[in-house]
Order: structure tokens, then C-alpha cells, then sequence
């Protein structure tokens, strides 16, 4: 089968792309592995396009970020040329359906409406606006369309948020502070009955309402994670690298020393970026 040039032109755009993914899905040319592929197996890989996307942009790494935002329209293209085959929608159906929905979600830049509005007004217009699409999709409760494949923390930001637009808040971030308290002891409680279902359960309850304080603070859960997570593996390689000068590695050490090589570390740290060091009352390993 001849290779359409569209293929081997660097400036066709979008178009190269879709002719790509459909050579790649061919039945009679295509590549075996593309072509046996389906929405769930693909599905994984999409995820994990976002999480690069998301760690490219947290690292400022602008050159990959490139190429990382590539992979991620890439997963769409495959998506929509599976359901293309499939009868399902085309690609040109996602991008008018997306059209279509930023102009009608923003008459204010699209239509007639005045611009001259807070940030918390757009917000609310902008929700007023989503439940009723949601109504028209006959989403009736409040937590409706919050896809439950979400990582669970993100998930559980999304759902707590639905449910204080329609009230259903603590007041201020004083009242959640409490009800961590209040889990935390549960948990304990928990735990001195070595209950293990109730243990789940209960330290599933903390996260929740740690998720909930970092809304009440502007704090997005998955991205605060994800920055702790970069955090404690920078540090540790430190310490890792500290033991081998000393001939050992991690297994040929003890809490004590290493313990004492991650404060070494978190000081210089703190020093490097201007900060004085923190008392740190938490028990190794430690992030703080």
C-alpha cells in the first residue's frame, strides 16, 4: 500500500496526524499492536499521558512539555479513530463538540453578556451553566458525572466540591481542622481493635477530610501530593548517595543514620532556597 504523502509532510497539521492513526489501525498494513488495541486498553496509557503532561508543567520543563502535550492529542486521535471504525463519532465531532461547548460557556466573550464580572462570578455562571447540561443529560443529583475512574483524589476533590455548591460545607477550614482531629482518633480506635475492615474504612475517612482541608485552602490534593512525592524521592537520593560515599547502602545502614543524613540534607536544603530550618517534631522518615 502506497503511503499517502500527507503522511511524510511536516506542515499538514492535524490532518498528518489522522492519516497517521488510520495507516497505524489499517486491518490489511497497519501495525499488528495498534490494530488490536481497544478504548480499555487504551484507556490506561491515556491517563498516563495526562500524569506526564501534568509533571512536565511541574518540573518547567518546557522542551518536553512539547512532546508530552503531543502524546496526550495523540491518545484522542487514537480514541476517535476507534470509534470512528466503531460507527460511534469522528474526530471532527470531539472538536465541534468542544467548540460548541467553550462558545456556549462563555457568552461573555462569545455572546452578549457583560464582561465586566468577578472571577467568583464567572465561576458560578460557569457551574449554573454545566448543571444545566447536566439536566439536559438527565444528571438529576448533585454529584452526577463525576466519573468514577478518577484517581481517588482527585475524585474526592471533585465531590466535595459539587456538594458545597449546593451547600453541603463546613463553614471555614477551623471546622474541617477539628474533623481531622476527630477521624485521626477514630482511626486510632480503630487500629487498638486491630479491626482491619474498620481500619480501612477509618483511614479512608482522614483522607477524605485532609482532601477537604486543601480545598477550604486552595489547595489542589493530587498536585500537592505529587510535589511531596518529588520531594521525598529528591531527598532520599541524597541520602542514598550520602551512604555510598561512606561505602553502604541503604540495607547496610540504620534508621539512626540515615535519619541523620535526611536532617543533613532538608537543612542544606532549606538553607539553598533562604529558609532557616524547621523543628521538625515528625517522627523518620520524614518530608517535612
Amino acid at each position: 500500500m502506497a503511503d499517502n504523502p500527507l503522511i511524510h509532510d511536516s506542515n499538514a497539521g492535524i490532518e498528518r496526524l489522522l492519516e497517521i492513526m488510520r495507516r497505524l489501525r489499517d486491518p490489511q498494513t497497519g501495525c499488528p499492536w495498534d490494530i488490536e488495541q481497544d478504548f480499555a486498553t487504551i484507556a490506561p496509557y491515556t491517563i498516563e499521558e495526562a500524569y506526564e503532561v501534568a509533571d512536565a508543567i511541574a518540573r518547567e520543563a518546557w522542551d518536553e512539555l512539547k512532546g508530552e502535550l503531543g502524546d496526550l492529542l495523540f491518545q484522542s486521535v487514537f480514541h476517535a479513530q476507534m470509534a470512528e471504525e466503531a460507527g460511534y463519532f469522528t474526530f471532527q465531532d470531539v472538536v465541534r463538540t468542544m467548540s460548541d461547548k467553550m462558545v456556549a460557556r462563555h457568552p461573555h466573550v462569545f455572546g452578549d453578556e457583560s464582561r465586566d464580572k468577578s472571577a467568583e462570578q464567572q465561576t458560578q455562571d460557569w457551574e449554573a451553566i454545566k448543571a444545566a447540561e447536566r439536566a439536559g443529560k438527565e444528571q438529576k443529583g448533585a454529584l452526577d458525572g463525576v466519573a468514577a475512574n478518577l484517581p481517588a483524589l482527585l475524585r474526592a476533590h471533585k465531590l466535595q466540591k459539587r456538594a458545597a455548591r449546593v451547600g453541603f460545607d463546613w463553614p471555614d477550614a477551623g471546622h474541617v481542622l477539628a474533623k481531622i482531629t476527630e477521624e485521626a482518633a477514630e482511626l486510632e480506635e480503630a487500629r487498638d481493635k486491630m479491626d482491619a475492615d474498620a481500619l480501612e474504612d477509618e483511614f479512608g475517612d482522614l483522607l477524605f477530610v485532609m482532601v477537604n482541608l486543601g480545598r477550604h485552602l486552595g489547595i489542589e490534593p493530587e498536585a500537592a501530593l505529587r510535589r511531596t512525592n518529588a520531594k521525598f524521592t529528591r531527598r532520599f537520593e541524597q541520602v542514598e548517595a550520602r551512604l555510598a560515599e561512606r561505602g553502604k547502602t541503604p540495607s547496610q545502614s540504620d534508621l539512626t543514620e540515615m535519619d541523620a543524613l535526611w536532617d543533613e540534607v532538608k537543612t542544606e536544603e532549606h538553607r539553598a532556597n533562604g529558609k532557616l530550618p524547621p523543628v521538625d517534631v515528625m517522627a523518620a522518615p520524614r518530608n517535612g
